[in-house]
Formats: structure tokens, C-alpha cells, sequence
């Protein structure tokens, strides 16, 4: 089985919609705008699968994404409860073999027992179960991945750090040595580079790989720098910076290596520093979507990433909202390769 890398040809990107009962119920309207717009820029370039947590959701939220703009025909809704919206790590990790995708359903606990996580751990099973995926198979896996923890490079290299994945409140039986490989099995990837180093003040999912570097193609990762020696994020940033440099790709050759402006720090109403960055972007079919924060820093961020994905269109999406539960844009999407979903 192999995974496919983000920038590979997709079906449709999947949402969990926000509601009032979780987190957002103080700032629903605002996240809710958040989520018109992602889900606007996808629709008008791939199917969108959208996961609704009341049946009154499912029945209003179309006419909502029309007078927003978002082409309806390429939006496909289902009833389905949840805890939360981030889908990056309740959503199903999906491989690739001879005879097509199999969607990974591993198991999510709320990173590590933080928040309740059972409805969100049921979402891909039922979503499966109304046919939301066609005859797409799918395999239930008994133990805990989360889809913002890992990246591939699509030839055999997967990334991820060492701060997460191995926790005893993750896979407490499961070594390093061991997770490698169920990397292998599950994944296809047989060189894994384990980052020691990089953390945003923030960040309750314990260090995911995807607020820190990511892959752009087989042999570029574009990660989050700081140039600020005050910034409490520069020691270990620039740690992390020294760890990507000694990494080799598949052809036993050094990446090329971007590194991403850093936005001013935003703080929450209790003073606490939210994980804003930008790594946290998303690879759509022709498009990458870019947290945005209303800094002059989004107009750099963006620039750099369109050097590393040429022809693709930079859509910086307005993360602001997202941001105050300690997430941001790829956390809250997931994408279907090719061939995942009905068109």
C-alpha cells in the first residue's frame, strides 16, 4: 500500500462543519465564515464532502453555500455527530494498491485524551455506511495515527516528529522502531526522518508535523522558520531548520528547503500564544490554500509558496477564527486522492 502525497490528483476534500454545542458556540458566525470560504475555493476546483452534526444543518446549509457563492452540485452533505472540526485527524488516511483506494479508519482519542473525541472517532465508519465514499474499501485500524502527524513525499520518505506518535497516551505498546514498521505496512514508506526539534506555543496536538514542515515534491519541504532571536519560538525552530538540513531524500540526496515567515504572535483573551504559522496550508487540484492572519507577513508566506508549487494559485484563506481552538486550515480539511469518492 502506498499514500499518496497531497499534490497528487484528488476526488474531493472532506469538512466537519462547526456547531454551537462544541467549542465554537461563542464564535460560531465567525469560524462559520471560515468554513464558506474553504469550502467556495474547493468546490470550484473538486468535490467537497461535508460532514453535518444536525439534521437541521444538513437541510439549511445548502442554500447558505449558494448565497455564498459555492457551486452546490460539487458539495455532497451528510448527517453525521461530532465533537469538533478538525477532520485532518478524525478523517481516514487514504492508500493506494493494485486495485485502488482503501481508506485507513484509525483509531482518534482527542490527541492523546485532551477532548472528547468518540463522535468525531465515528465519523469516517458512518460516512462509509451512507455511502459517502462509493465502494471505496475500507480498513479499521486499532491504533492511534492522526492525519496532521505525518507527511510523505509519495517515494517511499515520511516525516513526522518524535514529540507525538509515541506518547503513552497515543500508542503507549508501540516503539519508534515499531511504528517504522507499521509505516512500511500502511503506508509504503521505508526511510522515516523523525524531527526532535520545533514546537509552536499553542499547540495541544503535541507537535503535529504539518504546523512545522511539510513536503512540496519529492525532494523540497518548506518549513516554519523565525528570524526573531526574541521570539520564544527561535531556539527550537531554528533546531528543527538543522535537523531538516541533515535529512536525505530517497535518492540519499539533501532536500531543498523553504522556509516560511513567521506571523506576529496572537494571544487569546487569557494571554495564552495561539499556534498561528504557515505551514498549516492546504494542496487542492491546481491551488494551494494559504492561512491567512491579517498580517503583512501572508503577502511573503504566499510568495514562498508559490515558488514551491509553480502553476498552482496561492488563495489565501482568512485563519483568524480557526486559530482561537488552536488549529488552523489543514487541520480542518482532509483530501481524497483520485478515485475516493463518486464524481
Amino acid at each position: 500500500m502506498k499514500l499518496p502525497p497531497e499534490w497528487w490528483p484528488q476526488a474531493a476534500v472532506m469538512l466537519t462543519w462547526p456547531h454551537a454545542e462544541g467549542d465554537w458556540g461563542d464564535c460560531l458566525d465567525q469560524v462559520e465564515r471560515v468554513f464558506l470560504n474553504l469550502t467556495r475555493e474547493i468546490a470550484t476546483r473538486q468535490r467537497v464532502v461535508i460532514s453535518a452534526a444536525s439534521v437541521d444543518t444538513t437541510s439549511t446549509l445548502p442554500l447558505r453555500l449558494r448565497d455564498a457563492g459555492v457551486p452546490i452540485e460539487s458539495v455532497s452533505i451528510y448527517y453525521c455527530s461530532s465533537n469538533d472540526i478538525w477532520v485532518r485527524d478524525h478523517g481516514p488516511l487514504t492508500v493506494m494498491d493494485e486495485q485502488g483506494p482503501i481508506l485507513l479508519d484509525f483509531q482518534f482519542n482527542g490527541w492523546g485524551g485532551k477532548y472528547p473525541a468518540d463522535k468525531d472517532n465515528a465519523i469516517t465508519t458512518s460516512l462509509h455506511s451512507q455511502g459517502a465514499f462509493s465502494d471505496t474499501r475500507i480498513q479499521r485500524i486499532n491504533h492511534i495515527i492522526e492525519g496532521g502527524g505525518i507527511e510523505v513525499n509519495g517515494m517511499g520518505c515520511l516525516l513526522t516528529t518524535a514529540d507525538c506518535l509515541t506518547l503513552d497516551t497515543r500508542n503507549p505498546e508501540i516503539s519508534e522502531v515499531e511504528l517504522e514498521g507499521y509505516f512500511r505496512d500502511w503506508f509504503g514508506c521505508s526511510k522515516i526522518h523523525w524531527l526532535r526539534n520545533g514546537q509552536l506555543a499553542g499547540d495541544d496536538t503535541d507537535g503535529h508535523i504539518d504546523t512545522l514542515a511539510r513536503f512540496c515534491s519529492e525532494n523540497l519541504i518548506v518549513y516554519q522558520g523565525c528570524t526573531d532571536p526574541s521570539d520564544e519560538h527561535y531556539l527550537g525552530l531554528n533546531a528543527m531548520a538543522d535537523e531538516l538540513q541533515s535529512f536525505t531524500d530517497h535518492n540519499d540526496q539533501p532536500y531543498r528547503l523553504c522556509a516560511l515567515p513567521l506571523p506576529a504572535a496572537i494571544y487569546n483573551a487569557q494571554g495564552e500564544r495561539l499556534p498561528a504559522g504557515y505551514a498549516n496550508f492546504l494542496v487542492i487540484n491546481d491551488a494551494v490554500l494559504m492561512p491567512g492572519y491579517d498580517d503583512p507577513m501572508d503577502v511573503i508566506a504566499a510568495a514562498k509558496l508559490a515558488e514551491c508549487f509553480p502553476g498552482r494559485e496561492i488563495v489565501t484563506i482568512d485563519c483568524r477564527a480557526l486559530v482561537k481552538q488552536y488549529g488552523s486550515l489543514h487541520c480542518a480539511t482532509m483530501q481524497l486522492p483520485a478515485g475516493t469518492v463518486p464524481a
